[in-house]
């Protein structure tokens, strides 16, 4: 998945001011965000909607703006708060898998690929974080999903705003080819120009020609041009490293559970999930909080202080699984999360030798599993008891 938010700067401005008590929101007004306007050098960082109507375009000068546009407002960029949204919304994506590679402040890409056993669907998936992202967070995000990171880039630009697309392999000859040269990503102005000049307009154009017919102009670009317009890209997910305050994981159940063997199966789940991504930052953590929500939507959270800070799964899910025994699951649980917190990078281990060799086990045998995971996805080994859970992937919330 690429998950791009839409008018990043503009639409974080006006989040910024509202929340400063501005009476309107600007993203339905004439504005800017833009440098200093008292230089004639100062350009266009983002636009409106009815700016953009206007025939504004992102970097020209704020001068030749205000020209189309005379009650132009323009307001200062405001980076700092730009980075507190930026790390708000990977933080919340965070919570669902760590195969994420952030491209810019306002776009990353999702491997939902490795997850998909634990959430369902893609496009409910999408559909849910999406809706997330609005209410939580206040603004609009456009989510491309497809079989890799180039055709999810292109998806994602299909139509803004609030939209989600698909590009699959079995889509491109439809979805990608009749759009023009200029849109395939990766392909810049210089390099349509000379494709133009070679009677090449379109993106189906591109992944139809010869090869040979490319190289006098592009050289060794040739192939590689080709193969973007097929649809063709074998980039992974890149996991970018970051230092979050908390890890979390959360998933909303089908129906109402109450069964403790069930509500166990699901907790090993989000257990796994979340000290897996601790282990990758290189974290440990001293505090596991158990999050659920009852059937009439109430939150309760409780948590529990270890001695230790930890990263390893089983003694993680011990203690998760003392705090479930002590909350009351007899009306049912509609959803359950565990979040890791009070993160440190050092363990301090006290304990008796017998102690110490039963840790250094567990943590030889975390070692494998997230070696496993890591060539081969998070769902691709599981313990025995796991084998019969998953009945709530396909929850629709």
């Amino acid at each position: 998945m690429h998950i791009d938010v839409n008018n990043a700067f503009l639409s974080w401005s006006a989040i910024d001011l509202l929340n400063r008590g501005s009476k309107y929101d600007i993203r339905g007004s004439y504005a800017i965000i833009g440098g200093d306007e008292s230089k004639r050098s100062g350009i266009v960082l983002a636009k409106s909607t009815p700016c953009k109507k206007l025939g504004i375009k992102t970097a020209e000068t704020i001068y030749s703006a205000k020209k189309k546009c005379p009650a132009l407002r323009v307001y200062q960029p405001n980076f700092p708060f730009y980075k507190e949204m930026s790390e708000k919304l990977f933080s919340l994506l965070s919570t669902y898998t760590p195969d994420i590679e952030v491209a810019s402040i306002d776009e990353c890409y999702l491997d939902y690929g490795k997850v998909k056993n634990l959430y369902g669907d893609e496009m409910l998936f999408a559909k849910k974080i999406q809706k997330q992202i609005y209410d939580e967070l206040g603004f609009t995000v456009n989510i491309g999903i497809a079989n890799n990171k180039l055709c999810a880039k292109m998806a994602s630009d299909f139509s803004k705003p609030y939209k989600i697309h698909t590009l699959y392999d079995d889509e491109i000859e439809n979805k990608m080819y009749p759009l023009p040269i200029e849109d395939l990503y990766g392909c810049g102005k210089k390099t349509s120009e000379k494709l133009r000049k070679l009677g090449i307009f379109t993106i189906g154009d591109l992944a139809n020609c010869e090869v040979e017919r490319l190289k006098p102009l592009f050289k060794n670009m040739a192939s590689s041009l080709i193969e973007s317009a097929r649809g063709i890209n074998k980039n992974p997910v890149v996991s970018t490293a970051t230092i979050p305050k908390g890890i979390g994981n959360e998933v909303t159940l089908p129906k109402d559970e109450k069964e403790q063997e069930k509500l166990l199966e699901i907790l090993r789940v989000l257990v796994e999930n979340v000290a897996l991504r601790l282990r990758r930052q290189k974290k440990y953590a001293y505090t596991v909080c158990i999050t659920m929500k009852t059937k009439d939507f109430k939150r309760k959270n409780h948590q529990k202080k270890l001695e230790t800070a930890t990263n390893n799964t089983n003694e993680i899910y011990q203690a998760a699984k003392m705090i479930l025994f002590e909350m009351d699951v007899e009306e049912g649980i509609r959803l359950l999360g565990v979040r890791l917190d009070n993160l440190t990078d050092y363990k301090m281990v006290q304990g008796t030798l017998f102690d110490l060799d039963a840790l250094e086990e567990n943590l030889k045998l975390d070692e494998v599993l997230d070696d496993i995971k890591s060539k081969y996805g998070i769902s691709s080994i599981k313990k025995a008891s796991r084998l019969s859970c998953m009945e709530f992937k396909n929850g629709k919330d």
